[in-house]
């Protein structure tokens, strides 16, 4: 944190002009919700952060505590009054505390987060799968049984029935990252007979291959719990977020890998290239709060608490009116200027894919936004 905070100093801080003098910390905010009250780029509230000598943690604040802006020899500073305190000399003790208010915690963003993994291509090869559900449905839900292949389980154990919901594809030279939505791009063979069992297998997801994947993405649909095992297992379905069909993925129940706090900060400096890959499943964009997928991961240096704007790209019009030079250029194709959307911070990350959230904005991220550094704002 020191050296994150050494890196914010260097910044200019824009402050609000309808900041308040004080505000009065109350039960849910963050520090991105304070900081936003009193900075036009909240995750710069490090670089006017100042202590109050008797804290000893200056990122533990909690209700009732009053935070107030003061100018030192013209540079502003955030400072810090503790609410509810008794003085015992020549130490102080905080009464009655709630849990101390996080910078960004994963708590106050969960509701809107779906359980994603990103698994390389070896990790997805050979992934047990769902073969059917009780009496041949096409979905199965909460309390239902279902069926599962190529999983070596103990009964009693619990898993996680995943969906694959997008491939990503390395392309061209230098090479890219694009999305592939799985339905365009697996190569099912229907109706091959399956010796071992005497059926006709349609959903085996074996020949289900991107031409360049360098990641598979799945969701989690449920969570199943063993109770019989063999070559085809009988799982239980215990909890579900939605439907469970034949060819979902089975994968360990175990942690998800999310930071428990966020500390919003800017990248020292922005890979190029960097941009939303995909937004939430939908084409039209994305509001506050909702997430996107981003070219980019720890290879590249992205972190958790990352924070990009993004930006729109220009549309090509035609310019049939238009005067340049003293002469007119009739159908000329001219490219809008890119626009700012939005900011979106990263939760996530992969080897080559992270996940962000989107923060806030005036307009709705979309995918293909360009990502760049937070202080860039048009």
């Amino acid at each position: 944190m020191l050296l994150l905070t050494g890196f914010v100093m260097a910044q200019d801080v824009s402050i609000r002009s309808d900041h308040p003098d004080e505000y009065v910390v109350v039960k849910g905010d963050t520090l991105w919700d304070i900081s936003g009250r009193f900075l036009d780029k909240p995750w710069q509230w490090p670089a006017i952060w100042q202590a109050n000598p008797q804290i000893a943690n200056p990122h533990l604040i909690y209700p009732g505590d009053t935070i107030s802006l003061v100018y030192i020899d013209g540079v502003p500073q955030l400072r810090l009054r503790r609410g509810d305190t008794i003085k015992l000399s020549p130490s102080v003790r905080v009464v009655d505390r709630d849990d101390p208010i996080n910078a960004v915690s994963f708590e106050s963003i969960k509701p809107f987060i779906r359980n994603i993994r990103v698994l390389s291509p070896s990790e997805f090869e050979g992934l047990p799968y769902i073969l059917a559900n009780t009496e041949n449905r096409i979905t199965a839900t909460f309390s239902d049984q279902t069926y599962a292949r190529g999983l070596n389980g103990q009964v009693g154990e619990e898993y996680v029935v995943a969906r694959l919901t997008s491939i990503y594809d390395s392309i061209g030279d230098p090479p890219e990252t694009r999305r592939v939505r799985p339905q365009k791009n697996w190569r099912v063979v229907p109706n091959v007979w399956d010796h071992n069992q005497s059926i006709f297998n349609t959903t085996s997801p074996w020949n289900r291959k991107a031409k360049n994947p360098i990641g598979y993405e799945l969701v989690e649909v449920s969570r199943v719990r063993v109770v019989q095992t063999g070559e085809i297992s009988v799982l239980d379905i215990i909890r579900d977020r939605t439907e469970v069909h034949a060819g979902d993925f089975i994968l360990p129940a175990n942690d998800m890998g999310y930071d428990s706090t966020f500390f919003p900060h800017a990248m020292d400096s922005t890979p190029d290239g960097l941009r939303v890959l995909a937004t939430s499943g939908q084409k039209v964009g994305v509001g506050t709060f909702s997430i996107v997928s981003i070219n980019g991961g720890t290879r590249q240096g992205l972190q958790s608490g990352h924070v990009f704007s993004a930006f729109r790209q220009g549309e090509i019009v035609r310019d049939s009116t238009g005067f340049r030079a003293g002469s007119f250029h009739e159908d000329a194709k001219v490219r809008l200027p890119e626009v700012y959307d939005g900011l979106v911070m990263v939760f996530r990350t992969f080897d080559d894919i992270s996940y962000g959230i989107t923060m806030s904005g005036s307009r709705v991220v979309q995918e293909f936004d360009r990502l760049r550094d937070p202080d860039e704002r048009l």
